[in-house]
């Protein structure tokens, strides 16, 4: 029986399923943006590499003074 607390319940069971507590899993199936894809920001390849190096410094990615554009891509993806 669903319950009707949960406002995506397919989201809510895929999310238990996963191994997220039911908690977390009610508290993301809940938000009013749940299950949409995100972002509309451009590719990091259209990034300036002084935007790259701001946004690795915000993830905390140690090195990055020294990366090229192509190493700050491929850090902040695998971040």
């Amino acid at each position: 029986m669903p319950n009707p607390r949960i406002k995506n319940e397919e989201q809510y069971e895929a999310l238990v399923k996963k191994g997220y507590s039911k908690e977390k899993s009610a508290r993301i199936a809940n938000t009013p943006d749940a299950g949409k894809k995100g972002g509309k920001a451009k590719p990091y390849e259209e990034w300036t590499k002084e935007e790259l190096q701001k946004q690795a410094s915000k993830v905390g990615i140690k090195g990055r003074s020294y990366m090229n554009k192509k190493d700050l891509i491929e850090s902040l993806r695998n971040n």
